[in-house]
């Protein structure tokens, strides 16, 4: 009998996680940001370690930060790819080491630090994004 009971436990334990994994499953992909497809007009300012700004405009139909990256003529970006996105590292040649100064590129969005990586950070009409130098 005691078995029996054990066994409920262990059922009735795994049903809850299930649901519990479901709930959170449902409430990312409710609460995840959306892209919008389509024609946007974006600007995009590179601020470097000098404290110089470059602001490029742009018109794209991109749905992701990460993707207007290419569509800019004389900008380039690069960096690291892991689980976690891209992690940009050099911006228009301008490397920021974080382990060797504590310097790294920010994301901004209307002038606000983003929530989200370049890949992950999706791109709305008429906003204003940042790729600052930050130590």
């Amino acid at each position: 009998m005691t078995e029996k009971k054990n066994n409920k436990k262990v059922v009735l334990a795994a049903i809850i996680v299930a649901v519990i994994a479901l709930a959170m499953l449902l409430t990312y992909k409710v609460a995840a940001p959306k892209a919008t497809a389509g024609t946007k007009n974006v600007t995009l300012e590179v601020v470097d370690n000098n404290g110089e700004a470059t602001s490029y405009e742009v018109c794209t139909d991109a749905e992701y930060l990460i993707d207007i990256f290419d569509e800019i003529e004389g900008l380039t970006v690069d960096g690291t790819t892991s689980e976690y996105g891209l992690y940009i590292t050099t911006v228009n040649g301008v490397l920021a080491d974080y382990n060797a100064d504590g310097a790294y590129w920010s994301i901004l969005v209307n002038d606000e630090y983003g929530q989200y990586g370049a890949d992950q950070q999706p791109v709305a009409d008429g906003d204003k994004y940042g790729l600052v130098y930050t130590k």
